[in-house]
């Protein structure tokens, strides 16, 4: 089996991810869903953490993406980021969802300097807004936003919709349709649920 499988599985086995086809979740965006992702769960796994984070790295190297800095969206990103430029020694930074209100005021934490290559890691992809943001600030700041990674993406039309129209390329380690595919394998949800699921992510 893959990466993108054995990612998949993992996030199903710790909780992670879950489906509810009846009972939808509320996204922070107030979006209705039959499925949540809460990546932030796999902080405190080390066995998991550590291989999500050679994934990244795997796809940096397929990518034939070469950063000069590795970059986490706050807030989930950032760890993932960390452990990602630990393996590769490589300087790191975050950006915040918007300017801090005191200090120096610094929306980007880290030394960034004109012309570096960045990629952006993210733990997941909705909508892409936030991942999209983050970019366009660090070219904002001068730098070189070769693309996007995440842990797992939600695989919206939008998400596709935004990441072209903004120019920006991302990839996941794993993604809605393996997460489908393991649980029809694992025969917890039936043929009906399975279609309300590869339904809706059409329509959110």
């Amino acid at each position: 089996m893959g990466v993108s499988h054995n990612i998949a599985r993992e996030l199903l086995n710790i909780k992670a991810v879950q489906i509810s086809p009846d009972d939808y979740f509320t996204w922070t965006s107030g979006t209705k869903s039959p499925i949540y992702c809460d990546n932030r769960l796999t902080m405190s796994y080390p066995n998991l953490r550590n291989k999500i984070a050679e994934a990244f790295v795997e796809l940096l190297n397929q990518a034939k993406w070469r950063p000069d800095v590795i970059a986490g969206c706050a807030t989930a990103g950032i760890p993932h980021a960390a452990w990602i430029a630990e393996k590769l020694n490589l300087p790191m930074v975050y950006v915040r969802s918007k300017p801090k209100g005191h200090g120096k005021g610094n929306q980007i934490e880290g030394k960034l300097e004109t012309g570096q290559r960045v990629v952006v890691i993210e733990d997941l992809i909705s909508t892409g807004s936030s991942s999209i943001e983050t970019a366009t600030v660090l070219e904002r700041e001068g730098a070189e936003v070769l693309g996007v990674l995440a842990i797992f993406t939600y695989e919206l039309e939008k998400a596709e919709q935004q990441f072209k129209e903004a120019q920006f390329e991302y990839q996941t380690i794993t993604d809605y349709e393996e997460i489908l595919k393991l649980l029809s394998e694992d025969g917890t949800i039936s043929e009906a649920e399975l279609k309300k699921l590869e339904e809706c992510r059409h329509h959110i």
